[in-house]
Formats: structure tokens, sequence, C-alpha cells
């Protein structure tokens, strides 16, 4: 009886052991879960006041005007690559920051094939030449002969479809001619207009094709300013309106004009593309610089608080609202929440904020499409 009690303890025991492993072993794999699971990163800034009464301002880049990759048409092997001579008196390939004006042969390829396919060619038009020359000849006797009655209808019929056909076949060898001529002239990649080599993506040896990018080249005599204006803003751009253009890189300001407004709004950034032409023939301005433009003149209406477009979302409360992620605690990872807010004027890639925020309060800016209400994020700079 006492074996048998024992026995039983012995069991419970076991039992009660295993269950606790169990649990700390899931606890276990639950926090090795929770643990792994990456936190979404996003930038953040504060709330800001800032003081109206001038035009917007907004943030631009600077973009060839006009800008080509070139591509190779005829099939082979890179046989030599335009040779410059650098500062310093050493002969290299042609490359990136060099100027070439129009008609620069920039590479070529191999050209034995496409010579020996044109000698080809030229051979057959001379023997479809000679033998319509003797078809002429032919037809010129029977035609004095039939008009005298000494050749029949059948012989004059035949030696002049024979002129024709022979006529027809120096058309076709002529076409063969100028179609080597066309390939082997697609051997040499010439440069279409004065510009700046911005890219060079293949070397002597490279086996290239019609899908091979040679060159990208750009036109900086002329460059575009490229800017976003949200809704609010847009009614005051108008196309061919002068607008003044400045950069940290240079000192002054470049007129332009617009020239080109979007139809539809970024569905990401939720603002409209705007170009402006900016003539640039001393090529002070470079590609990838940036510029700010001022649009319009704000009426005076003191400070105001603001956050940036690109914080702005859809209130999952009011369906014609907006809202912003506000962060809660400090250091790299903290929890966010919605917040509605009431929006007011745009001052270039900001938008007045009437509520819900205050000054000082951090938003998220970068990240918000992959994030919800009360979710654990990481800051990144």
């Amino acid at each position: 009886m006492r074996r048998t009690r024992q026995m039983k303890l012995g069991s419970i025991c076991l039992l009660a052991l295993v269950a606790a492993l169990a649990t700390e072993t899931l606890t276990g794999c639950s926090k090795a879960t929770s643990e792994r699971a990456p936190l979404v990163p996003v930038r953040t800034t504060e709330v800001q006041i800032i003081d109206t009464g001038v035009g917007n301002t907004y943030s631009a880049n600077i973009q060839p005007y006009q800008q080509v990759d070139l591509a190779f048409k005829s099939n082979g092997y890179l046989a030599s690559i335009r040779q410059v001579r650098d500062a310093d008196g050493h002969i290299r390939n042609i490359d990136q920051g060099d100027y070439v004006t129009k008609g620069t042969v920039l590479a070529t390829v191999q050209q034995d094939d496409f010579r020996q396919k044109l000698a080809q060619a030229k051979a057959q038009l001379n023997k479809a030449q000679a033998d319509h020359e003797r078809a002429n000849l032919s037809f010129g006797r029977i035609s004095a002969l039939y008009a005298v009655g000494a050749a029949t209808k059948p012989d004059y019929d035949d030696t002049n479809a024979q002129a024709q056909s022979t006529a027809a076949a120096v058309d076709a060898a002529k076409a063969q001619v100028t179609e080597a001529q066309i390939a082997l002239d697609y051997c040499q990649l010439k440069a279409p207009f004065d510009s700046w080599v911005l890219k060079r993506n293949v070397d002597v040896g490279t086996l290239v094709g019609p899908a091979t990018n040679g060159f990208t080249l750009a036109d900086t005599r002329s460059v575009k300013a490229v800017f976003g204006v949200p809704d609010t803003a847009i009614s005051r751009v108008k196309p061919g309106s002068s607008q003044s253009v400045t950069t940290e890189a240079l000192s002054g300001s470049f007129s332009g004009h617009v020239t080109s407004i979007s139809a539809a709004a970024d569905p990401k950034s939720r603002v409209y593309s705007v170009e402006v032409r900016i003539d640039n023939p001393k090529n002070l301005l470079k590609a990838g610089m940036i510029a700010s433009i001022t649009i319009g003149v704000g009426q005076s209406i003191g400070r105001v608080t603001v956050v940036p477009l690109t914080a702005v979302i859809r209130s999952s409360s009011n369906p014609n609202g907006f809202a912003v992620y506000l962060t809660e605690g400090t250091g790299n990872t903290v929890r966010v929440h919605t917040q509605d807010v009431t929006l007011g004027d745009t001052y270039g890639n900001m938008i007045a904020a009437l509520s819900g925020v205050n000054p000082k309060d951090r938003v998220v800016t970068t990240g918000t499409n992959m994030i919800k209400d009360g979710d654990q994020v990481r800051i990144i700079p």
C-alpha cells in the first residue's frame, strides 16, 4: 500500500516537472520569437513653429534638360574607345566628366564582318547590273527586229520581261548595299549632341548588342529644377511664369521659366511635380545640385505650428480627416500612436497643424505606410 502511494506521488511529481519544463520551453520560444521580430525603422522630426509672411520656399533638384542612354545597334566585340588626354598629359579612355561635341565617335565595334557583308552586297550589285545590261541589249535588238517584222511577238515579250526582271534585281542589290553600309556605320557609336559624359558602361573587348547601354550623355546647356508643390499651392504656379532659383553651392540666383506641371499628384508624396527650365551656358549648375525656389507671397499671419507634408496620413476615425503618428518615450525604440490633426495652409514642404499637436512633439515622417497605431518602432537618423 505504501509502495503504491509512493508510486502515485512520484508520477504526480514527474508530470508536474514535465509541465513546468514545457511551460518554460514555450515561454522561452515565445520570448525568442518576440525578440527576433524586427522593429520597423522610421524617421521622426519635431513639430515646429515658423514665421509666415514670405513666399513658400521649396527644395528642388537640378537635372539635365536633355539626357540619353546610347545603345549599340550592331553586334560584336568592342574594338576601340575614344582616347582623350587628361590634365597631367596621360592618354586614357573617355569617361564620365568629359565633354564631347555632336558627332564625336565614342566607341567602335569590330568591323571586319560588316565590311565583308558590304563587299558581298556590292559584288551582287555588280552582277545584277551586268545582267541588266545584257538584258537591255537583247531587248534592244529584238525590239529593232520586231519593228520590221523580223522577230516574233513572244520573243519581244520574253526579252522585255527579262529586262524588267534584271532591273528589279539591280534595285534589290542596291538596297542590300545600303543596308550593309548602314550596319557598318552603326559600328560607330556617336554623340547625338554636344554633351557631358555621365557614365561609361563598356570597355575594349566587351561583347555589345542592341540591348547594351554604352554611354549616358547629358546636355547641360539648359537644366531643369524639379520640385514638388501641394494641391493647395499649385494654383499659384503657371506655365511660362518666371521663377528665381538659388543654390547653396553657388552665389547669386538664376532665372528660369516654368515649363511643365504634372497632371496628377504623386500617390506617395501627394505633391505635383513642377519643372523650371534654366539657361546654363557656362555650365555652373551641375546635375544633382539642390536648389531652392520661392513661389508666391503669402499673407502675414504671424507664427504657425507646422509638420512635414510627409508626416500627414489619413485619419482612421474620420474618412475625410487627417492624422499624424506621434512618438511616446525617448531613445531609439519608442511606441507610436495616431493623433488627428486639423490642417491649414502649406509653407513649402510643411503644412500648418491648427490643432492636435504641440511644438516639440515628435512625428513620424518616413515609414508611415508600414506601421499602425500602438506599434513599437526603431528610430533611425
